[in-house]
């Protein structure tokens, strides 16, 4: 079939119906991007594969159109401790962690990717099972893409972008000739999805560590658990074979805490860590997602979450230039951003497995001792809770993160605020117009920017003027690209108010001290909820110049031609 003959499939053909290609497909079609999404397998997984969704992946979900029937399908787990030498070593507890989230929600993957299909389904978008791309081939303007159906029809579509979320052994990844960089672990491991009999925690993971490798337990539903362990040094490159139930009782009697029984197995696999990535995610109109740019050791609970984060950065800046709204150079800040990330849980995923999975009996014992002096420093126990609820993901070194300072300003000379590419930060407001409560994080639910303008502990209209005076000649250009909030202290609002900016009260200055707004100060959000810019005191010049860095005027396209941004 002639190239010219191929049909349009979509602005955008995603390939790969797992939890990032959900994902990918839900968060485009919130943007109001056009899609299509196959999958060349006849159903959705019916495995528990991927058990657990983070604080930050919910957050994220909570925006993609509400977390709670995730919640109703799941479990939630409050922490994890960690025992050694017949003693728990380590406990951490994830009810401070600074979320409408502080959980970790333990659902099996297939429920995820109920629960993603169904929401997608309800957008009127379907995923096409059984639909297999072949080939592809690309073009500076989009590519072309042969998909073979299961009657054994061959289809040729045209797609302006492709977005490979098709897994570990991705056909976009060989298709493009791409290096999927890195090594196998080299010990086999064992994988059990069974019900457990006996004294163990239900809404805790619990990990065993023993000289001979570890034990872990995962809750999955009242008496259901994934256990995992290493069993020892790979004997070939043939794959581990699948253990039996008698096999992994064996394990679970010589490692475990003792007194538990195993029964009714609803899945039992070998497996062996990959820990393997691509250096970039973009290429040209083809963008990789998920397990297709990365893999690596479970240790975690990271990889899905991961490749769900992935998808949701990917959306909103795809979103932008499909429209003509962003440069199309915003797309390379997916690639720079998101690869950063990877690297960071690729090398702490393989820590926590070679500290795991260490065999000499001197540094065992010397690791049992230093690891809960170090966990009981409350600094560590911070940051590891962070690192685990993804919360402490940031872009601080984006082209998209930026800052001005005035001379006279000192509230972020000593890290004060939240930095230019941190996680926006949540608080209790109140709306103005309704008095009714809200949060920082319920007003940013939707796809724009968000521009907040702080006025300040004490303020008067003339100064709250002059702020909405700022905010006005600054994003005007940019349209409905970019959403007003102005955060108040108590008290009436002032007059003149445009109405298209929203006014949040902030009774408690919560809002103000999270952010250091001790003057008038703002804060640009990114659709996905990280702080492009902040600026203290307010500067209508150097926001501006920040925003014609990647967003596009919206009253003149001639404006696309000035300088991108540098990546």
């Amino acid at each position: 079939m002639a190239e010219e003959t191929a049909k349009l499939a979509a602005d955008v053909l995603i390939v790969g119906a797992g939890p990032v290609g959900l994902t990918t497909a839900l968060a485009l079609t919130q943007h109001g991007v056009p899609c299509r999404i196959i999958d060349r397998n006849a159903e959705r997984t019916d495995k528990s594969k991927a058990l657990v969704l983070w604080s930050r992946s919910l957050e994220i979900l909570d925006d993609l159109g509400g977390a709670t029937p995730f919640l109703a399908a799941g479990m939630r787990a409050h922490g994890a401790s960690l025992y050694g030498n017949g003693m728990r070593l380590v406990q951490a507890n994830l009810d401070d962690v600074d979320s409408p989230y502080p959980f970790v929600l333990m659902i099996p993957q297939s429920e995820t990717e109920r629960v993603l299909e169904e929401r997608l389904a309800a957008r009127g978008v379907h995923v096409e099972r059984r639909v297999e791309l072949t080939e592809l081939r690309t073009e500076p303007d989009g590519n072309t893409a042969t998909l073979a159906h299961p009657d054994g029809r061959s289809e040729l579509v045209r797609a302006a972008w492709v977005v490979g979320c098709d897994g570990a052994h991705s056909t976009i990844r060989h298709q493009l000739g791409l290096e999927f960089a890195g090594s196998t672990e080299p010990n086999d491991w064992i994988l059990a999805d069974v019900h457990v009999v006996g004294p163990l925690a239900g809404d805790e993971l619990s990990l065993y560590w023993h000289t001979k490798g570890i034990l872990a337990f995962f809750p999955i539903a009242p008496g259901r658990f994934r256990l995992i362990a290493d069993v020892g040094t790979a004997p070939g490159l043939d794959h581990p074979h699948d253990p039996t139930l008698a096999e992994t009782q064996a394990i679970l009697d010589e490692r475990g805490p003792g007194g538990l029984s195993m029964k009714d197995p609803v899945w039992l696999a070998g497996f062996r860590i990959n820990e393997r990535k691509l250096v970039e995610y973009r290429h040209g109109r083809v963008l990789l997602a998920g397990d297709a740019a990365h893999v690596h050791s479970p240790a975690g609970g990271q990889g899905m979450n991961t490749g769900m984060q992935d998808a949701y950065n990917l959306a909103w800046k795809l979103a932008l230039v499909r429209a003509g709204r962003a440069r199309e150079s915003l797309l390379d800040t997916y690639s720079s951003e998101r690869s950063a990330v990877g690297d960071t849980v690729l090398r702490n995923a393989g820590a926590m497995t070679r500290v795991a999975t260490m065999r000499n009996p001197i540094a065992q014992e010397l690791r049992n001792r230093l690891v809960p002096l170090i966990a009981s420093l409350e600094f560590v126990q911070a940051r590891f809770k962070e690192t685990l609820s993804e919360t402490a993901i940031e872009y601080g070194s984006s082209p998209l993160s930026g800052e001005h300072r005035g001379l006279t300003e000192h509230a972020w000379l000593l890290g004060g605020g939240v930095h230019p590419g941190a996680r926006a930060l949540d608080a209790p407001l109140t709306d103005a117009a309704t008095g009714a409560p809200t949060s920082l994080f319920a007003a940013l639910v939707g796809t724009p920017h968000t521009l907040l303008l702080f006025s300040g502990p004490h303020h008067d209209d003339t100064r709250v003027a002059a702020l909405l005076e700022v905010a006005s000649s600054s994003t005007k250009p940019f349209g409905d690209a970019i959403r007003r909030c102005l955060v108040m202290a108590a008290g009436a609002a002032p007059r003149a108010v445009p109405p298209s900016v929203r006014v949040l009260l902030d009774p408690e200055l919560a809002l103000h001290r999270r952010y250091a707004a001790t003057t008038q100060s703002l804060y640009l959000i990114r659709p996905d909820g990280y702080v492009g810019f902040r600026g203290q005191p307010a500067d209508a010049a150097s926001l501006r110049a920040h925003l014609e860095r990647y967003l596009v005027p919206a009253t003149s396209n001639d404006s696309r031609e000035t300088t991108d941004v540098d990546v």
